[in-house]
Formats: structure tokens, C-alpha cells, sequence
């Protein structure tokens, strides 16, 4: 608990997961929500483009997910070069 209140643990990475997660979610809700969305039901233009959307909210919920997961890592890489002894 005590390094949890003196940020010495990060919480970020995990949450982070989770927000991967409902970002998922998002793209597929959304992306069904376009397919169905015409006046006359699906047709093919909405279909493509609701998968699209599918695959592209994934896509880029990954990579930016991944760049905020780097961050983190570099802090922990920079965190065990600062603990080396010095030379």
C-alpha cells in the first residue's frame, strides 16, 4: 500500500489493458452500428465500411495503447539504470 501512495508502483499499464479492452468493444458496437445503419437495412457499402471501422478503431486502439505502454517502459528501463552503482 505504501508504494502505491508514494507512486512508486504504476497503475497506469494496467488500466491501460482495460481501456484496450472497452476501446475493442467500441469499435465493434460501433462499427456494427454503421453497418446497420442505412434506411433500407444493410447493403454491401455499409457492411464494408462497418468493417472497416472494426478493423481500423482495433488498429489504432493497439498502437496507441502500445506507444503509452512504451512510456511506462522506458520509465522502469531509466528506474534500474539510475539503481546501477556508479563507475
Amino acid at each position: 500500500m505504501k508504494k502505491l501512495l508514494t507512486f512508486n508502483t504504476m497503475v497506469t499499464p494496467k488500466i491501460i489493458t482495460i481501456i484496450y479492452w472497452l476501446l475493442c468493444f467500441g469499435a465493434v458496437v460501433g462499427g456494427i452500428g454503421l453497418m446497420f445503419s442505412g434506411y433500407r437495412g444493410p447493403s454491401a457499402g455499409t457492411i464494408f465500411i462497418g468493417l472497416v471501422t472494426i478493423a481500423g478503431g482495433i488498429l489504432s486502439a493497439r498502437i496507441w495503447c502500445e506507444l503509452l505502454i512504451v512510456l511506462f517502459k522506458i520509465h522502469d528501463n531509466l528506474k534500474v539504470i539510475a539503481e546501477r552503482p556508479h563507475q
